[in-house]
Order: C-alpha cells, then structure tokens, then sequence
C-alpha cells in the first residue's frame, strides 16, 4: 500500500469517490479512505436502494388503483415484498461494484479503515469499528491535500432511541425484508414521505406525526399542502403540530407518545416505528479539533467557497458540511474541491448557490424544486409574478393517467429572473434541470416560454407555467 498521496479522500460516498475521481482525472495521485462500502450511504442504504422500492411500490399502486382505468384485472393478486428487497439489493450491489471498477480505472487506491486526522497532511488508519479482531495503530497516510467526505447519519433524540428491529433509522428501514402491518413515521421530510408510501403500497397502514405545522416542511407550502391532500385521500393518517415525546417497546410492537397542538397526550400504536428527524455528521473520532478544522452548531464543518476548512491543506464536501444534504450537491461539491486542490478552472459555491440547486422527493406524486419559495421571495424584498399551470389539461399526463399535481414558476416582476420553481406532480424530478440550466444562465420565464417543447410531453406543462408568469398560459 501507498503512504504518500497529493489527494487523499475520507469517505468514499457520491462527494467523496467523485472528488477522487476528478483529481485523478487532473493528475493527481489519489487515494480514498472508506470504513464501511464504497457507495456510502446512498447507493448502499440510500438514494438508490430506495428508489428501487419506490419503483416497486409505484407499480402496486397502480394496480390496486387504476387497475380498472387500465382495463386490467386479477385474480390472485400477490405481492412479495421480500423479492422487492432484494431486487433493491441488486440494483444497489450493482452500482456499488461499478465504483469500485470506477476506482480501478482512474488508478485510484482503495484504503479500508477508519481515518483520524493527526496533522494538517495526514491520517492515521485503523481497521473499521466493524472489523474482528479490530487493528489499532494502522498505517499513517500522509497527502498534500486532503478531502473530508465522511457523510452523516440519522439524528436521534432522548426517548427515541432505535434499536434496529421495532424502532428504525433510515439504513434499518432500507433492509427490512418484510413490510411491517403497521408503520409510524415520525418526521415528514423525504426520507418519512418515501418510505411512508412504499409501506402504505403494500397494505400497511401508515401514521405520518410531524411537530411542524406541515408535511415537507422545507418545501413551499402550497406543494406540502397539496402533497398532504392527496395522501390523505390515499389513506394516510397525517398528523402535523404533533410532537413526539418517547417511543414506548410494547409485547407486539411500539407505542409512540405525543403532544397535539392543543398540548393533548396522544398515542399511536404500531408494528414499527421510523424516526426520520434528521441527521448528524460523521464527525467523531476524525480529529478535527486537534488540527484546527473550526466547526458550527451542530459539528458541522465550516468551509468557503471552494471548500476549504480553516485548514488550507483540508477541504469538506457533502453532509459533513451541512450545506445542501443531498447526494448530487456533493458530487458537485466534490467536482470543485478537486479542481480547487488541482489548480484547474472551477466555479465555487456561495451559499445562495445551494439554494438553486434541485432538490427532489421521490413519493407519488414526486415533488420537486429549487431556488425561493413564494414567502422568501417577498421577504427578500422582490416584488413577485408567479405562474401555476396543472397537469390535470396536460395530454401526456392524462394518457399516463397520472393529473395531480402541478408547477409553480416564482419571478421577479421587473426583470424576469427565474427565482424559485416548485412542482408536484408525475416525473417532475425529471423535468427540474430546465429551470436549473435556466437559472444558472441567467434566463427568464420569457425564455422557457418561447422555447418549442415536444408534443405531447410532460414538459410541455413547465413552458405553460412559464406563459403563466405574464397570464398567457394556452390550455387553461
């Protein structure tokens, strides 16, 4: 094994194995550190195992739903969980081994361990907290630059401990090999409306219990609003202004204790709970304090623009950060972090730039979106038109039987920049990257408008939001 690199990387998840990549791309002798899999968490027990259910659930739905729609009918309908579980598991697998190829092919050097900062230029590596008989006092890897990558996991707060079998965290819920009857989710951010509604599909019955007065809080309201509505018709027991207090084990399950709105005890009894109220970064043990990489609240590691910590030689990318917890907002944090250290042109991130990136939530309907919300935008002071269009007039929507939902354009009156898109409604993670390329080149609503979108599609409902910004809107 190598000891000298001019890159080394801690954590080899999407901002981690992408920065080694791009610095070997430029020339770099490189190296990543990864204690558990290659992946991180998002294509292990994340991002990618999860979509793959969704897609599951996604089809059952269809079936117990818009079966007769379709003209279908069954008889002796099953559906096997455990076989969605482990084509998951596939999907997942299979993706983990092309990093690993990845790795390979840009000659970069796979170290498993666990890494510890003992100075400004190097690590020192021990064997994963995993490992039996565990290896202290493992080899010290030095590089010039090194590159934090080392992610974040699920937050949990005192009565709520997981345990892994009847109260779950995210990476817990990811390799259940059966769907609970019965599921509580608390927190309503992507991770809880995700799996809320893989569970739901496959008969559970699902109590969602945000202490916030919405679900997807961080979402505009009339997307949480809307989003809410249709679960409620799907048959979802949506509790908001509900604050979990404890998580009590019971003989056949859990019983999650709250407090309502109006200061009222409630309960909710179920099979399983999920806790989803967060997450916390990967920060312990990795040596921050003792060479100088300053943090904030919550651990979280400080850096500028281009990345880089209070240390010169240390940059942070990802979760680790706190920035944007988003897989493809470390990749691309990693993107520049790596031309940064390379000396290659690179355009940084000021933080306003994070909130235009996309961000995305993969139930049904998807939900997707970027930049200000209608209320942040009037309390930067901009003077607002905003453009609604449905899908419900849209012909690919309809033939897809897919018509809730909608998009949302939010623009400065008096020039036109494009300063928030909100969207609820069949493959609107899709259709996102138009207003992002927009945005990111200075185009308006005019532009999107004026540009021929293909009939009939799906996106043909951005340029009628876009037309929607100055009242023109044709089908409505």
């Amino acid at each position: 094994m190598s000891t000298q690199f001019d890159v080394l990387v801690i954590g080899g998840g999407p901002g981690g194995y992408v920065a080694a990549i791009r610095a070997a791309q430029l020339g770099l002798k490189t190296a990543v550190v990864e204690r558990e899999a290659l992946g991180g968490v998002c294509l292990n027990w994340g991002c990618i195992p999860s979509k793959a259910l969704l897609r599951n659930a996604e089809l059952l739905n269809i079936i117990h739903e818009q079966s007769k729609d379709f003209g279908f009918s069954f008889d002796g309908f099953s559906a096997d969980f455990e076989k969605a579980f482990k084509r998951s598991r596939q999907v997942s697998q299979r993706l983990v081994k092309g990093v690993g190829f990845l790795m390979k092919k840009n000659n970069i050097e796979v170290i498993t361990g666990a890494a510890r900062l003992t100075s400004p230029n190097s690590v020192a590596v021990t064997s994963p907290p995993s490992s039996s008989p565990p290896r202290e006092g493992g080899p010290e890897v030095t590089a010039k630059h090194i590159i934090l990558a080392t992610g974040a996991r699920n937050r949990t707060f005192p009565g709520m401990e997981t345990d892994g079998e009847r109260v779950l965290g995210y990476r817990e819920a990811i390799v259940l090999e059966q769907s609970p009857k019965s599921l509580v989710v608390i927190g309503t951010g992507a991770i809880g409306v995700e799996f809320a509604y893989v569970h739901k599909a496959y008969g559970a019955q699902v109590t969602l219990v945000e202490m916030l007065p919405r679900i997807l809080p961080l979402e505009d309201e009339e997307v949480s609003q809307e989003l809410e509505k249709l679960y409620g018709k799907m048959g979802f027991d949506v509790r908001t202004n509900t604050r979990v207090e404890r998580i009590e084990r019971t003989d056949d399950g859990v019983r999650v204790h709250a407090q309502n709105a109006a200061g009222e005890a409630v309960t909710f009894d179920a099979e399983k709970a999920l806790v989803a109220v967060g997450v916390q970064p990967n920060v312990e043990d990795l040596g921050l304090e003792a060479v100088g990489v300053q943090t904030r609240k919550g651990g979280f590691v400080e850096i500028d623009r281009y990345m880089r910590t209070s240390v010169p030689s240390i940059y942070a990318v990802g979760d680790v950060t706190g920035k944007l917890m988003l897989a493809h907002v470390a990749s691309a944090m990693g993107m520049v972090a790596a031309e940064h250290i390379a000396g290659h042109e690179t355009q940084g991130f000021e933080d306003d730039d994070y909130l235009f990136m996309p961000r995305a939530v993969y139930c049904q309907p998807q939900v997707a979106s970027m930049g200000l919300s209608e209320k942040q935008a009037v309390e930067r002071g901009y003077e607002i038109s905003v453009g609604r269009f449905p899908f419900m007039p849209n012909g690919k929507a309809l033939g897809l039987n897919e018509k809730s939902g909608w998009v949302k354009v939010v623009a400065d009156k008096r020039y036109g920049e494009i300063l928030g898109v909100h969207m609820i409604g069949p493959e609107v993670t899709e259709l996102l990257p138009e207003f992002v390329l927009a945005h990111n080149n200075e185009l308006t609503a005019h532009e999107i408008a004026r540009s021929v979108h293909a009939h009939p599609t799906l996106s043909e409902v951005l340029m009628e939001a876009a037309h929607a910004v100055d009242g023109q809107a044709i089908h409505i």
